[in-house]
């Protein structure tokens, strides 16, 4: 009996290790994309699936495989497009048509353009502020 024991739990971790090895090229069900990306519900409760559904409907370049009516199964081109509509939703700040307009753009996007673009936007916002507190100590100067 306890030979059987051993035995099952050591299939158990051989298995649970090849499930949580998945090949980068294997498709993710939805639930895997949210980890992924690093999706959060506002209560931090639930896993958020809802919001990559809604996003299916609102982006036609997202397509996953839909089993059986039910399961989604997500490749790897599926999920750079999720990743780029978080990163431009959430981080970002853009509007849903803002972020139709970047990904109907026939030039490819690359989130490491759009961050060295924040970071520009970023510079350009501390020097403004800079220049508004020489404006406002030129005032006080009076």
């Amino acid at each position: 009996m306890l030979f059987y024991l051993n035995h099952q739990k050591i299939l158990k971790n051989s298995l649970t290790k090849m499930l949580d090895n998945k090949s980068k090229n294997s498709y993710k069900t939805i639930s895997e994309v949210v980890k992924l990306i690093g999706l959060k519900s506002k209560k931090g409760k639930t896993i958020p699936t809802y919001t990559i559904r809604y996003w299916e409907k609102e982006f036609k370049q997202l397509k996953p495989i839909i089993l059986n009516g039910k399961h989604r199964y997500y490749d790897e081109k599926n999920i750079d497009i999720l990743k780029k509509i978080h990163f431009l939703l959430k981080e970002q700040g853009m509007t849903i048509n803002g972020v139709k307009r970047i990904l109907n753009n026939k030039e490819p996007l690359k989130l490491d353009e759009m961050q060295n673009n924040s970071i520009k936007s970023l510079g350009i916002k501390n020097k403004l502020i800079k220049i508004s507190n020489i404006v406002k100590s030129l005032k006080n100067l009076k």
